[in-house]
């Protein structure tokens, strides 16, 4: 997603990436690799189930999903990936912006 946040932010949306982690996992993880957008550790996983994207594959992970929240905290559109090979184009999430 780093690759791609100029052209979202260009878009005039915001990237906050959730990570299903320990807080001292996430951080490490910023520290490693440069990230300019916020990462959020949801250690209990709330997030995700709030989502319905956690353990979908009995692995007791977050499916990588893409979800797009309008100025009024309303999903517009998401997309959940089938791995992360599988990731979702920067045109695909721009073209679902308001």
């Amino acid at each position: 997603m780093q690759d791609q946040y100029s052209t979202i932010q260009a878009a005039g949306a915001q990237v906050v990436a959730v990570a299903v982690a320990p807080l001292a996992d996430v951080v490490n993880m910023c520290t490693r690799t440069p990230i300019s957008f916020p990462v959020l550790a949801d250690e209990d996983h709330q997030v995700a189930e709030a989502y319905g994207i956690y353990n979908l594959s009995g692995d007791g992970l977050a499916a990588p999903t893409v979800i797009v929240i309008d100025t009024d905290g309303r999903v517009i559109w998401s997309r959940v990936a089938s791995s992360t090979s599988d990731p979702v184009s920067t045109a695909e999430i721009v073209a679902q912006l308001p």
